[in-house]
Parts: C-alpha cells; structure tokens; sequence
C-alpha cells in the first residue's frame, strides 16, 4: 500500500513564511509537519513507499527533505510554479497514480495536517471495510459547515450523500482530507473528471464516487489543527507534542 501525499499548494495566507518555503515542511514541536505524518502512518506496518505530489516551486526542497528519511518516499513534480496555474487536488492525485501505474490501494491525505491523533487505526478500517472510505468529524459551526464538504451516513456507516460547500448543510458531519481509496476506484478519476468532478478540492472526487460506489465513513478519534495564518502557525509550532496512541 502506499500513502499519497498532496502537498502542492502554494500557502499564500502564510506569506512571507512559504513564499519561498513549502507548508509540509515547516517545524511543529521540532519536526516538520511531513515527518509526524509518516511517522505515525509508519506505524501500521501496511506501507511500501510514501508519494509526495509537489509543485515545482517546491519539488527541490521536498526532495533535499526525503533523501534524509529512512523511509521510501518519492517526489513527483506537477510543473506548475504558480498558485494560479496549480493543477488541483484531484489531477494530483491522477498524475501520482498514472506515474507510479498504481495497483494498489492508497490512503490519500494533505500534508499540512497537524493531528493529535493516529491515522493507523483509519488504515485499518479502510482495509476492513472492502470499499473506499473517508474521515468525517462533527463540526458544530454553520459557517464552517459551509466551507468543507459535509456527508450524510446511514447506521451502518455507509455514505448516503456527499456535498461540497453546501448553503443549507444536510448533517453536521465534515470531511477532513484523509481518504482511504481502493485501486480500482482510484483508476476512475479520468472519468470522473470528464464528466465534470472540480479538480481542485480533494473531497470532490470522493464526492463524485460515492454517488456511484459505497463508501463509508470513519469517525475522527482527535482534534486536527488548522494551520491557516501566521497567528494560527505560531499559536500550535511550540506547543504541539505530537500524536497520542
């Protein structure tokens, strides 16, 4: 199995800090935010090799980054320099699976999630599941609500409607970008895409499939910190910890 790491944007609301810097690589409790993640995933025993997907902007400093890990990761360059030009999520996650002619299943996250929790156990649902699967967390704020994308499950897990930045939410349930993909369904993007799933946010592909597959829900164990500013930055580098088992 392998992990797919999207890490190919280009931060701009913590500019100057990652004007010239990639976010995944900023320290958090004297680590980068890259080496908790794999850290903790490393911990399922399940992967084979980690998938950073970069902009070129960047691609050298995560590449200088993974020739230090005692890890197998690798480095795929999108080609775009710009936040404007960027490919999206979703073409991201097409081009690692076509360049690594992915035939097995991925779990796909954003690489600049600080959590207070491990991502092993989601691993293991998603292999026990027998379907693809997403993260999802009760997010009591309407606003907020509004900016994610929000699901509705059934009793037994299973995903019974997929939005987008819903005006009028149908649940309180929110995707993080942590999703559990089997192979054969990752081999859809194309066709998702041609038939009009946006390419920019990372749920709209799930979004699409679970209109057309099942796919289930795991509840969210810990907190996951956003890193969107320069106060928000500054308020959890020193004081994070890392992952409770």
């Amino acid at each position: 199995m392998k992990t797919l790491i999207l890490a190919a944007g280009y931060a701009t609301r913590l500019y100057p800090l990652t004007e010239h810097f990639p976010k995944p690589l900023l320290q958090v409790g004297g680590k980068t935010i890259l080496d908790w993640l794999i850290g903790d995933i490393h911990t399922s025993g399940r992967m084979n090799e980690y998938v950073v997907i970069s902009n070129h902007k960047f691609a050298g400093a995560f590449r200088e980054w993974a020739g230090k890990q005692p890890l197998p990761v690798t480095v795929i360059d999108d080609g775009t320099e710009t936040n404007e030009t960027r490919l999206g999520a979703v073409r991201d996650i097409q081009l690692a699976a076509e360049e690594l002619d992915l035939r097995e299943d991925a779990l796909v996250i954003a690489g600049d999630n600080v959590l207070d929790f491990s991502l092993a156990p989601f691993i293991r649902y998603g292999e026990e599941s027998g379907c693809s699967c997403v993260m999802c967390y009760e997010e009591k704020e309407l606003a907020r609500q509004q900016r994610t994308a929000i699901i509705t499950v059934d009793e037994a897990g299973f995903i019974t409607g997929y939005e987008e930045k819903p005006r009028e939410p149908k649940s309180c349930l929110a995707v993080p970008p942590f999703y559990y993909y089997r192979a054969e369904d990752l081999r859809r993007i194309p066709e998702a895409l041609e038939a009009g799933c946006g390419a920019d946010a990372p749920g709209s592909f799930a979004a699409w499939l679970s209109a057309r597959r099942p796919m289930k829900a795991y509840r969210m164990p810990g907190s996951r910190y956003d890193i969107g500013n320069l106060e928000s930055y500054e308020k959890i580098r020193d004081s994070y910890r890392g992952i409770t088992r």
